[in-house]
C-alpha cells in the first residue's frame, strides 16, 4: 500500500463535467492513499483584493487556464485504481479534511436556489475562515463551526452518457452535497467503466442539509483518502447505487427531479440494504425505516434533488 500526492493545477483538474473517456492524471492499486488538494471558485466568485483575503497560487492558475464546462466545479482526477472493472464498488475512505485557504464564499445567483422567484439577485458573501479554531465568521456576526467535506466525490458515469454536466449527482455519484461524509466517513460506489477513475472537489467548509440558496461554505480543500476495490463475484454488479457510512450510521441515498420519487429511492435502497444484512424480510425493513430510520433532504439545489436515510449501526 503506497502514499500519492495529488495537487490541483491546471493540468490534473476538469471543469464542470464528468466524462468517462478522460484519461486518468494518477493510477494506484487498491489499498492506496492519496493526499489531494481541491480549488473552488472562478473569477466571480474570488474576493477582491482590498479584502486582504489570498486566492491561492492553483486557483489563480487554473481561472487563468481553464474555463468551466457544462458545470460549476473544478474537480481534481480522475484517479484510476488498477483492476477495476464495471459491476465492481469501489470503497472510498475519508481519512481526513483539512481547509486549503483562509476563506470561502455564499452565493446567490438569479434563476437558481430553492427560491428564485423570491431572490432574483445576485450576491457573493466573502467569509473569514479561522483555521485555528475552526471556525467562520459572517458578515452580520454569527460564528459557525467548520463541518467540511466534499460536495462532489464520483466516479466516472456511463460510458453511453458521454459528456455530463457536474452539478446533477447521478448513479455515478458526483455532486451529492452530503454534509454527513465528513472525515472518519467511507463512501461506496459502483463502478461504470475501467479503472474507476475518482474525482473529488466542490469544497464545503459548512453546509445545512437542503443547501437552499444553492451554495454551502465553497472553499479549498485538502483530503487525505484511502480506496478499496471490492471485486464483482459473478455476473451481477456488487453495487447499482451509492451508499455510505459514518462511525455511528449506515446511508442510503435517493435522487431525482422530484423530491417525492427521491425519497422513495432512498428508502427502498435502505430496505434493501437491511434485508441483504440481517435475516429481515422487505416488510420487517420497510417498518424498521418508519420505526428508526431518519430521512433527511440533502439539497434542493442541482436539478436532481436528494435524500438520505440515515440507520443507527447499533440497530443492525
Amino acid at each position: 500500500m503506497a502514499r500519492h500526492r495529488l495537487d490541483a493545477s491546471p493540468e490534473t483538474v476538469h471543469w464542470g463535467y464528468f466524462d468517462s473517456s478522460l484519461q486518468p492524471v494518477l493510477t494506484i492499486a487498491s489499498g492506496d492513499t492519496v493526499d489531494v488538494s481541491c480549488v473552488s471558485g472562478r473569477d466571480a466568485a474570488l474576493p477582491p483584493p482590498e479584502s486582504g483575503l489570498a486566492i491561492p497560487p492553483a486557483l489563480a492558475a487554473i481561472n487563468e487556464t481553464l474555463a468551466p464546462e457544462l458545470g460549476a466545479h473544478i474537480l481534481t482526477g480522475p484517479i484510476a485504481i488498477e483492476g477495476a472493472e464495471p459491476g465492481d464498488m469501489l470503497e472510498v475512505r475519508i481519512e481526513a479534511i483539512r481547509p486549503g485557504a483562509d476563506w470561502g464564499f455564499c452565493l446567490v445567483r438569479p434563476l437558481s436556489g430553492t427560491l428564485p422567484e423570491d431572490f432574483p439577485l445576485s450576491r457573493v458573501l466573502h467569509i473569514p475562515v479561522d483555521r485555528a479554531r475552526n471556525t467562520c465568521r459572517l458578515p452580520w456576526g454569527t460564528e459557525l463551526p467548520l463541518r467540511p467535506f466534499f460536495g462532489v466525490m464520483g466516479v466516472a458515469p456511463p460510458p453511453a452518457y458521454g459528456r455530463i454536466a457536474s452539478n446533477p449527482p447521478r448513479e455515478h455519484a458526483g455532486n451529492l452535497d452530503n454534509k454527513e461524509l465528513v472525515a472518519g466517513s467511507t463512501l461506496f460506489l459502483p463502478v461504470w467503466v475501467p479503472g474507476a477513475k475518482f474525482s473529488v472537489g466542490d469544497g464545503h467548509g459548512v453546509q445545512g442539509d437542503g443547501e437552499v440558496c444553492l451554495t454551502a461554505l465553497e472553499m479549498c480543500l485538502d483530503g487525505t483518502l484511502t480506496f478499496i476495490l471490492h471485486k464483482k463475484q459473478g455476473s451481477a454488479p456488487l453495487l447499482s447505487f451509492p451508499r455510505a457510512e459514518t462511525p455511528t450510521h449506515y446511508i442510503s441515498m435517493g435522487l431525482n427531479e422530484d423530491l417525492d420519487l427521491a425519497m422513495k429511492q432512498a428508502l427502498r435502497e435502505m430496505i434493501a440494504f437491511i434485508a441483504s444484512r440481517s435475516n429481515l424480510s422487505p416488510l420487517d425493513a420497510y417498518q424498521l425505516c418508519s420505526l428508526a430510520v431518519d430521512f433527511h433532504v440533502t439539497q434542493t439545489v442541482n436539478g436532481i434533488k436528494g435524500v438520505h436515510g440515515m440507520l443507527r449501526k447499533d440497530l443492525l
